[in-house]
This record gives structure tokens, C-alpha cells and sequence, in this order.
């Protein structure tokens, strides 16, 4: 039995039990996030009035996930469906199919002015088969902050028209995280002012952060296309590593969600040294540096400014 056949097998079977459950949970709205930092900006709209489950979790890759039948069961019991969409989570359609869902699909990134993939599209394994989606867009909007507070007004409609008794509520919670993320927006412009303008080009592993490029002035070069799922072949690392050079890039960071071992040949073959992690497409673990997407902005923040100024 293939995975597919697997997820729909075991919403048929629990299909009963569900309808059951969602009145066990006190009445509060079932949310489903797609990953970690849509979760995180859902429960803060959210707070006591929801029940939240994310699918792929802290340090995990969405690009790269692979359903199960908990997903499917998730996704029949939920009252609203939270995504990035932009075909980021490549997995969505078919699950969204096994699972049987009513729930509203809600694409956090409606009214985002959304950046080009330069590539013009990326990969997603399906089954095994690598599958190219022709996607003209770049899907982490998230990494601007002021694109954060779209994704909060977005999810703060989606839980009014889910649950109008509770519409007072989710519109004062989005009110007051508006606020910090407003104030943490320029907290990141200044930090980034601070940097010296020579130091400003740095290397990720694959390219998750034009958005934050857009927005700050950082520049981002990367082996990898906006899906950790291409793979950088051997002349794409000659090139970067001339261009690292040339443009006298000041840091190489690894990622959350990656192995390192890419970054950490291009850092050797550049003269540079790996200064630290950012975390790209995931939060962290609770007790890691960023288990919140404000954590998330800071920490990136703090490391891409220690390792560029380092002497």
C-alpha cells in the first residue's frame, strides 16, 4: 500500500472518531498549521481559543516532508487549514485529498507582494520521483517582517469567519503582536544600518532569505535554488565560490533545516569559516534560540551582525 493509499485508508477508518473528538476538545477552534513559524504566528492570534496542530515541526524541512496517516486525521478534524502556499509545501494537494478536509485552506501569503524565483520553478519528491512545479515564486514572504504582520491579518480573518464568538479576542491578540512586530521591524532595520556597507554579502545554503534581502540590504548568495530539494551541482559551487571572492563576501552560515556540508566546502574553498546558523524555513526547538518567530528575526539578526563583524 502505497502513502497515499495509506492516508485515505486511515481517514475512512477513524473518519467517526474524529467527528467525536473535535467536540471532546472544549470547543475550541482546530487549526491546522502547515510548519513550525506559521504555527507560532497562529497560536499568537489564537492564544486559549484554539486547538493547534503543525505538521512539520521545529528544525524540520517542509520542502522535503513526507505526510502520515496523524496528518490526515489532523487535517478531517480541522476547522481551518493554515498554509504558506506559493506550492511551498509540496506534499498540501495530496494530503488535502486523503484526508477528506471541509476546512478552508487559507494561503497566508494572499496579498503579499511576492518576489520571482530566478530559477522559475523548483523540485518536490512525490512518491519517490522528483516532480518540477513551475512556480514563477519565491514562497518565504516570511522572512520580511512587515510580510509577517500580512500573515497575521490573514490568520486573524480566517479564525473570525471560522468563529465569530471569538472574532474580539483574536482581533485583540493580532492587535498587540502587530505592535511587536512593528517595533521588531525596525529593530532589524537599525541593526542592519549598523553594518558596515562592504560586509553586507554574505552565503547561505539555499536561498530562503530574498525577502529579508529585499527588505534589509543584506545580500544573499547561494548554491541552492528557493527548494533545499535542487541540488547544486559541482559547477554551480565553482561559481559561487568565484563570486564569494569577487564580491568579497563576509560570512558563510549553514542552516537549520540543512546539512552543512555544502556551506562548509564553499567556506573552505573561499578562505572563510562558517560563522554560525540561521534559521530559514523552521523555528527551533522550545529551548533552542529561536522557538518563536520573533526569536527567529533575532537571532538571524544577532548572528549574521557577530559573524560580519567580526575582526
Amino acid at each position: 500500500m502505497n502513502r497515499f493509499s495509506r492516508l485515505t485508508f486511515a481517514c475512512s477508518v477513524i473518519s467517526f472518531g474524529v467527528l467525536s473528538g473535535a467536540v471532546a476538545q472544549e470547543n475550541r477552534l482546530q487549526v491546522v498549521a502547515t510548519f513550525s513559524i506559521i504555527g507560532d504566528l497562529a497560536r499568537q492570534v489564537g492564544g486559549e481559543r484554539i486547538e493547534l496542530k503543525t505538521l512539520v515541526g521545529p528544525n524540520g524541512d517542509a520542502h522535503v516532508y513526507e505526510p502520515k496517516p496523524a496528518d490526515a486525521i489532523a487535517l478531517a478534524r480541522a476547522d481551518v487549514v493554515l498554509v504558506n502556499g506559493l506550492l511551498f509545501e509540496g506534499f498540501l494537494s495530496r494530503l488535502v485529498e486523503a484526508s477528506g478536509t471541509a476546512a478552508p485552506i487559507v494561503e497566508l501569503t494572499q496579498g503579499i507582494d511576492i518576489l520571482e524565483d530566478p530559477a522559475g520553478g523548483h523540485y518536490h519528491f512525490v512518491n519517490g520521483e522528483a516532480v518540477f512545479h513551475a512556480a514563477p515564486n519565491d514562497p518565504h514572504a516570511w522572512q520580511s517582517v512587515v510580510n509577517a504582520k500580512l500573515y497575521v491579518e490573514n490568520i486573524a480573518e480566517a479564525f473570525c469567519a471560522a468563529d465569530a464568538g471569538g472574532c474580539a479576542d483574536y482581533q485583540a491578540n493580532a492587535a498587540v503582536y502587530f505592535d511587536e512586530l512593528t517595533a521588531l521591524d525596525e529593530e532589524v532595520r537599525q541593526a542592519i544600518a549598523a553594518i558596515p556597507e562592504d560586509k553586507r554579502v554574505v552565503v547561505v545554503a539555499h536561498h530562503a532569505f530574498r525577502y529579508f534581502e529585499d527588505a534589509y540590504g543584506i545580500t544573499f548568495l547561494s548554491p541552492q535554488g528557493v527548494s533545499t530539494e535542487s541540488e547544486a551541482s559541482a559547477a554551480d559551487v565553482a561559481g559561487l565560490v568565484r563570486e564569494v571572492r569577487e564580491r568579497r563576501a563576509s560570512a558563510v552560515f549553514a542552516e537549520n533545516i540543512s546539512d552543512a556540508r555544502l556551506v562548509e566546502q564553499i567556506a573552505a574553498e573561499a578562505g572563510l569559516t562558517l560563522g554560525g546558523t540561521l534559521f530559514s524555513d523552521a523555528l527551533s526547538g522550545p529551548e533552542g534560540p529561536a522557538s518563536t518567530y520573533v526569536d527567529l528575526i533575532r537571532a538571524n539578526v544577532a548572528t549574521i551582525t557577530s559573524a560580519v563583524t567580526a575582526d
